[in-house]
């Protein structure tokens, strides 16, 4: 039971939910309000003889396109201590001897997952990994490779290609002790074995230093206004020839940008919050600092406010 307004009776009726059919039936006049709605509550089912209790578990999960089965394999849990018999221990370490094709696809993309929610990537790129994973796996040619080096590199180019870029050290410190150099090999050898495969170029996207702006300034806890005018500088800066990778010229102008603002950031900060060197950032300053009065928009300082710049 519940209230909502009935069109038919012109005022607030009490309801009935017909669960079954998923209508929301008018109690007085009898009119339905929806139809073929969805329950969304939990299903509560559970196949422990010990449990007093209901458990709150789940039917199972969805279906996975990229596992043999769907992923709607039977899976035989492990005995809890004394409670569990000798059947279900059995066939526990019956059905883990036998042959399953899909066991390691399961453990792989657990892993991605671990690493995308790790980073706080959406679903979409988790999704985009996994299949990357699958298509190199179907070649056969991760064999004998650093395993975690890979499923790493696959998140990066997953992170590429769906316009959500992260760093290479992003990616590194949730990469299970794969190192820079391990993930920039196997990135480019999954690029290679899978543009054989299709016959034609794989695309990435093209990275820009606003892609890792908005993000790096959040990890610093600058201004809206300080965001906003480091974003436009950074927009503005693609105009010009300089020849930097787009990760030093965002800590480059967050570091202009700071010097501008009262709550100034230690380049040290900066350089923790971006993963770009001190003299990384120094550097990329410095061939940005003759084009300050063009890039730095107007309404956050003046062209008597940049002399607060320090000279490289």
């Amino acid at each position: 039971m519940g209230d909502a307004y009935c069109p038919d009776c012109k005022k607030g009726t009490e309801v009935v939910f017909d669960h079954s059919a998923g209508d929301m039936v008018c109690s007085e006049c009898g009119l339905v309000l929806e139809a073929h709605s969805i329950d969304e509550t939990s299903e509560w089912r559970t196949f422990a003889n010990e449990s007093g209790d209901n458990d709150p578990v789940r039917v199972g999960g969805p279906t996975n396109p990229l596992l043999a089965d769907g992923g709607l394999s039977t899976v035989i849990s492990k005995p809890n201590g004394a409670q569990g018999d000798f059947l279900s221990s059995s066939l526990g370490r019956w059905q883990n001897r036998g042959s399953n094709s899909d066991r390691t696809l399961i453990l792989a993309f657990k892993t991605i997952a671990t690493m995308a929610d790790r980073l706080g990537l959406v679903a979409t790129i988790k999704d985009r990994a996994n299949e990357i994973y699958k298509k190199v796996e179907d070649l056969k040619s991760v064999r004998g490779r650093n395993q975690d080096a890979i499923l790493a590199a696959c998140l990066y180019i997953a992170c590429r290609q769906e316009d959500k870029p992260r760093t290479v050290k992003e990616i590194c410190s949730v990469a299970n002790g794969a190192t820079k150099k391990e993930i920039g090999r196997a990135k480019e050898f999954i690029v290679k074995q899978l543009e054989v495969e299709m016959g034609q170029s794989m695309e990435m996207g093209t990275i820009h230093a606003g892609d890792f702006l908005r993000r790096f300034c959040s990890h610093l806890g600058m201004t809206n206004q300080a965001v906003k005018a480091a974003q436009e500088a950074v927009q503005k800066s693609e105009e010009l020839d300089i020849r930097r990778s787009p990760i030093s010229i965002a800590a480059a102008v967050i570091y202009m940008i700071t010097q501008l603002s009262d709550e100034k950031k230690p380049l040290k900060d900066i350089s923790l919050a971006t993963g770009v060197a001190e003299g990384t950032i120094k550097n990329s300053y410095k061939d940005l600092y003759p084009y300050a009065s063009r890039i730095i928009p107007t309404f956050f300082a003046k062209e008597e406010d940049l002399k607060n710049l320090c000279s490289p």
